[in-house]
C-alpha cells in the first residue's frame, strides 16, 4: 500500500484479491470532507486507475457513518473566500468526472448518514449497497445553494424528475428502504449485513471478465456523460449561490443547529 501512503483521511486496505478498500475516516467528525478528505476523495480514483492491482474498489466509511458531507469550516471558506470557492468548482467537478471515467466497478457499503460529497459517491458507485436504516440526504438548498454536483446528473436518471424535484427541494431525507424502492440504490439490506454483501459483490466483480466489465460500465456511463451540461450548469449555480448571504445564513445556522431563515438573508 506504499503507493497510497500519503492519504490521510482515507484508509486503504484489501479487502479481497484485487478489491481496495477505501475508508472514508475522519474521526470524530461523523467522517465530514474537509478540504484536505476532499481532494483525496477526488483524487482516489486516478490512483488506484493506474494501479494495475486494482479489479474493483469498495468504498464505505469508518464506524456506523459513511459521511456527514463537507465540514462546516471548509464549507465556510467557499463562501467567504472566491479563490477557495474557484478552487472547490473546478475540485467538486473533478470528483464526478474522475468517477465517471474510473474504469473499474465501484461498490459503495452504506451505514449511517450519506451527506455532500459522501452522497456523491456513495450513489455514483456501479452498486451501491445502503443500511434499510441508512439515511441519504441532499441538504444543498437547506444550505442556501442550489442542488448542483451530483444531483441533476443522476437523481431524475436513476429515481425520476419527480422524486428527484421533491428531495432536492425540500432537502427530506430517504432511508435506505425508501431509496431502494424508488431506485435510487442497488440494493437496501440490514445493516449489520451491509460490508459482507458488499464485500462479496466486490470481490464477484474483480474476479469477472476485465474487459467485458469495464466496456459495459463504459457504454452505461454514456448516458451520465450525455448528462454534463446539465452537471457543469448545476455546478456553476451551485458555486454562484456561496457567494451570496443565503449560504451565509445556511451555514450559521447549521453551527448554530437551528432552522435557516432565509427571508432574513437576501442577497
Amino acid at each position: 500500500m506504499d503507493r497510497y501512503a500519503g492519504y490521510q483521511r482515507l484508509r486503504l486496505s484489501w479487502a479481497a484479491d484485487g478489491v481496495l478498500k477505501v475508508t472514508i475516516h475522519n474521526p470524530g467528525r461523523a467522517n465530514a470532507l474537509d478540504a484536505t478528505g476532499h481532494a483525496e476523495i477526488t483524487r482516489i480514483w486516478r490512483d488506484a486507475e493506474a494501479d494495475d492491482r486494482v479489479r474493483a474498489v469498495l468504498i464505505t466509511g469508518a464506524g456506523r457513518t459513511f459521511s456527514a458531507g463537507g465540514d462546516l469550516d471548509w464549507v465556510q471558506s467557499l463562501a467567504d473566500d472566491p479563490r477557495a470557492r474557484i478552487a472547490g468548482l473546478r475540485e467538486a467537478r473533478e470528483l464526478v468526472i474522475n468517477l465517471i471515467e474510473f474504469t473499474k466497478p465501484v461498490v459503495s457499503a452504506v451505514r449511517g448518514a450519506a451527506v455532500g460529497a459522501g452522497l456523491v459517491v456513495a450513489l455514483l458507485a456501479d452498486v451501491s449497497v445502503v443500511a434499510k436504516n441508512a439515511r441519504l440526504i441532499d441538504g444543498h438548498t437547506k444550505l442556501g445553494v442550489a442542488a448542483g454536483d451530483h444531483a441533476p446528473l443522476v437523481w431524475p436518471l436513476l429515481c425520476g424528475l419527480a422524486k428527484a424535484k421533491y428531495h432536492l427541494l425540500t432537502c427530506d431525507p430517504l432511508d435506505g428502504a425508501e431509496a431502494e424502492r424508488i431506485g435510487l440504490v442497488s440494493l437496501a439490506v440490514d445493516e449489520g449485513d451491509v460490508l459482507d454483501r458488499a464485500e462479496d459483490i466486490a470481490a464477484r466483480l474483480a474476479s469477472g471478465a476485465p474487459n467485458a466489465l469495464r466496456w459495459t460500465k463504459q457504454a452505461l456511463n454514456s448516458w451520465l456523460r450525455a448528462a454534463t451540461p446539465h452537471f457543469d450548469a448545476a455546478l456553476a449555480l451551485e458555486f454562484l449561490g456561496f457567494a451570496g448571504q443565503e449560504a451565509q445564513e445556511g451555514i450559521a445556522a447549521l453551527k448554530e443547529k437551528r432552522p435557516p431563515e432565509f427571508q432574513r438573508a437576501r442577497s
